[in-house]
């Protein structure tokens, strides 16, 4: 197991950290530091860095009598680490510290050095940074302006050349859905026909941190604990990090006032240029110690064995493997229609569309929670895009540029439908312009993106982004085709025929019959077989979703990275009891332990990815 002896001690409780402190020091023949008395000097510091600090257990703290007072948390490596000391720091002295103690401390002088290194991870060319400059917005104005002159110039050359460019996306789409499906319903079938392979025997256990960005969530302290409690994992090698925000004081305080487990602390983020989740983990990342870093959002309630079920995973798959990602879910599927359009869209993104994309070899959009990373390539590629609001689906496209591959892991974590229509506007506005600037950012370089992901891949990119985002603003343009079967003219009727109009409505049947088959078994295998018969009716759900694109449009040119925050845990107080909503593959499965008990224990807050990103905008 990765991990020393006196942090099992700890945190099983069987001795107590000062007496651990102690006997480190007579181990080692040191002293112990004592920051209260004396702060660390940032000159010291800055000569070895604050992330190579964190990252080596080593903290700098004063000089005294031409020596370095140097204090470790990992005394153990200090004689192996001395010798690659700057020259600077020499003669180096150890002095006993926790690694907490150690963590306070460089934060208390140097976060804001963090702070600014965690908005800049990303290199700017795999950044979205560039739309700062007034180009870029400018471009949007210009395009929107001169799509106007040209229809009032030429209203129907430019309503057919519009339509026909909506509806090749739309087959496109209907398409890589179909593929998707069909790949992940052939690997169902040979799984359920081949015997489950038997647990992996894993010699050493991995450290696991897990990243739970917080802001404004002053009610879900108890909840949020009691619901990572129950997962069952070694907790000396467990360490969960709340995120905070430093202008957000009422839920730090709220934290405060809560006493955490040893296995799991509170992190502050300092104020900088922007405020995003993304920049927060990027933050908090330097100071985990895990080897793989897995991310929940404030009201995740994921199954209680989900973090053995992904060490297995990750022991068992390839080295490229670089990314898991699990199957999100809601507790509320049934609270209203709202909530049950986005129960449907959920089951048939996360548990046929998203995987078959992965079985097929295509990049994988991320979504926003229960993902886990192996450490080392999520450093290589820097980590997440501070600047892009929907960072999780740009890191998909990253990690898959790179060279590397996400796999779906078998385990549910349930969150809270969002099922008040503004407020879903709001959050799905967020997305759409997340997409915008993904795909702005991926395809800046056409040559190098091509060479990257091959032709094929570069295909499904494009469909996945540029696919969804003309979809929803140009899905007016298919909706008026409903004009005809009315008794009513519509414009393009003279100019496509009988035989085009025949064409255009074969089409639609086809994108929907693919659409209503993915959303039955999607639904099938989330146990929830009776929403399926309201999937005819999300024709009236994602109209919401052009709404959204409007506004994502606006904002592209007002202000880029403003994130629309959704707010959590609307429904906790009136969260039905849970039934059978965790399922397995395919069958309903029995209610895990993490089902059981007070509604409290259940999870909210829907921060993922647009599962209609590829839906039928007809």
């Amino acid at each position: 197991m990765e991990i020393r002896l006196a942090d099992l001690l700890i945190a099983e409780g069987l001795v107590p950290p000062d007496e651990i402190d102690a006997t480190l020091c007579r181990l080692h023949d040191t002293g112990r530091a004592d920051f209260d008395s004396y702060s660390p000097d940032p000159r010291l510091i800055d000569l070895l860095g604050p992330a190579r600090c964190l990252r080596d257990g080593l903290l700098p703290w004063r000089r005294v009598g031409g020596a370095t007072l140097i204090a470790s948390s990992r005394p153990e490596r200090f004689e192996e680490l001395r010798a690659d000391l700057p020259a600077g720091l020499q003669p180096a002295v150890m002095v006993i510290c926790r690694e907490a103690e150690l963590q306070e401390a460089l934060a208390a002088c140097r976060a804001p050095a963090l702070a600014r290194a965690a908005e800049t991870r990303v290199n700017d060319w795999d950044s979205c940074r560039f739309w700062y400059h007034a180009g870029p917005r400018a471009a949007v104005v210009l395009g929107l302006s001169a799509l106007g002159l040209a229809t009032l110039a030429a209203p129907l050359a430019v309503l057919m050349l519009l339509t026909l460019w909506t509806m090749l996306w739309m087959a496109l789409g209907s398409g890589l859905k179909l593929a998707a499906a069909v790949a992940q319903i052939r690997a169902l079938h040979r799984a359920r026909r081949k015997p489950p392979d038997p647990p992996p025997t894993i010699a050493r256990l991995p450290a696991v941190s897990i990243l739970v960005p917080l802001h404004r969530e002053t009610e879900l302290a108890p909840r949020l604990i009691a619901r990572l409690a129950r997962l069952d994992y070694p907790r000396a090698l467990l360490d969960i990090c709340l995120v905070t925000e430093a202008d957000d004081l009422d839920t730090r305080a709220m934290l405060e006032a809560v006493r955490l487990p040893p296995w799991m602390r509170a992190l502050t983020v300092p104020a900088g240029q922007i405020k995003t989740k993304p920049r927060a983990l990027n933050y908090a990342l330097e100071f985990c110690r895990g080897s793989i870093i897995g991310i929940y959002d404030a009201e995740d309630a994921p199954a209680p064995d989900q973090l053995r079920r992904m060490v297995a995973h990750f022991h068992s798959c390839a080295p490229e493997v670089a990314c898991l990602q699990g199957v999100l879910d809601f507790y509320n599927a049934r609270a209203n229609w709202l909530a049950r359009c986005f129960a449907a869209e959920y089951a048939a993104w996360f548990r046929v569309v998203l995987p078959g994309l992965a079985r097929i070899g295509l990049p994988v959009p991320l979504g926003g929670t229960t993902l886990f990373f192996r450490r080392p390539a999520l450093e290589a590629l820097g980590g997440w895009d501070a600047h892009n609001v929907t960072e999780d689906a740009d890191l998909g496209i990253r990690l898959a540029r790179h060279g590397y591959r996400t796999e779906f892991l078998d385990s549910v974590t349930e969150e809270e439908a969002n099922c008040s229509a503004w407020p879903w506007v709001r959050q799905r506005s967020r997305w759409l312009k997340g997409y915008a600037m993904t795909w702005t950012t991926h395809s800046r370089r056409p040559g190098l993106l091509l060479r990257q992901l091959g032709p094929r891949a570069t295909l499904g990119m494009q469909v996945l982004f540029l696919g969804s985002l003309t979809q929803f603003v140009f899905a007016p343009l298919l909706w008026s085709f409903w004009l005809l079967p009315l008794g009513l003219p519509h414009p393009l009727a003279a100019s496509l025929g009988p035989a085009g109009l025949w064409l255009v409505f074969k089409l639609f049947l086809a994108c929907e019959a693919i659409n209503l088959a993915v959303g039955a078994v999607g639904l099938w295998r989330a146990g929830k077989p009776g929403l399926i018969a309201l999937l005819p009716s999300l024709h009236v759900y994602f109209p919401l979703a052009s709404l959204g694109s409007y506004k994502a449009l606006w904002e592209m040119a007002t202000r880029p990275f403003y994130w629309d925050k959704t707010r959590h845990g609307l429904g906790e107080r009136d969260a039905p009891p849970r039934t059978t909503e965790n399922r397995t593959a395919g069958r309903p499965a029995p209610e895990s332990p993490a089902g059981k008990g007070a509604a409290e224990a259940r999870n909210a807050g829907p921060d993922a990815q647009p599962s209609a990103s590829i839906a039928s905008a007809s």
